[in-house]
């Protein structure tokens, strides 16, 4: 049974294009142990000096120890999921501040990332990353998709360079815009579906 991590970061709830489409994801799989976080509704803390202290170095205080505590919690569930989805979508030309703010409580040194002579080296490896990436216009290969660009970038960090990205684009144009997108998308994760 694999195990598949849905991190949902869209902050409209069930009006979400992107929980829409993860949640149509987790009804397509058969069998699997499927964890979900909702960074929007249960949201991280954002990175500061006590976290940074806690992440980066001896934390010593109580707030340090949670932080690195929550820290550690996120990490066991990425290091152990098999597929990890991703809701992505765009406010503001980039990623949500919820889902940034989960990149930063994972990406740790020695733990999800080293350094070597060659340069960083991502120590989450052997995992594919389904991104759901929702654009109110349409930004795909475009310079204005910021989204793409970071997250692959931020998962090759941390070693996970089986990425795959579908692509809701034009919801700001109406219903019917939202309802082709929709169709499209689906069909793309039957056949990612499909395929695990």
């Amino acid at each position: 049974m694999s195990n598949v991590l849905v991190l949902k970061s869209s902050i409209l709830g069930t009006n979400s294009q992107t929980n829409q489409l993860s949640d149509y994801f987790i009804s397509k799989l058969a069998k699997a142990n499927v964890i979900q976080r909702d960074l929007a509704a249960n949201p991280l803390p954002y990175l500061d000096s006590t976290a940074t202290t806690a992440l980066r170095s001896q934390p010593v205080t109580a707030d340090e120890n949670a932080l690195l505590a929550l820290s550690d919690e996120l990490v066991s569930e990425i290091k152990n999921a098999d597929t990890i989805v991703i809701n992505a979508p765009m406010y503001n030309f980039s990623v949500p501040t919820q889902l940034k703010s989960y990149f930063d409580f994972i990406a740790r040194p020695r733990v999800t990332f080293q350094y070597t002579e060659k340069g960083p080296e991502g120590l989450l490896t052997s995992k594919k990353a389904v991104v759901l990436a929702a654009f109110g216009g349409f930004h795909q290969n475009q310079p204005t998709d910021l989204v793409t660009a970071y997250l692959k970038t931020i998962l090759g960090f941390v070693g996970i360079t089986d990425v795959q990205f579908v692509y809701v684009e034009g919801i700001g144009f109406g219903p019917e815009a939202v309802a082709k997108a929709q169709n499209q998308a689906k069909a793309e994760i039957d056949k990612i579906v499909t395929a695990l």
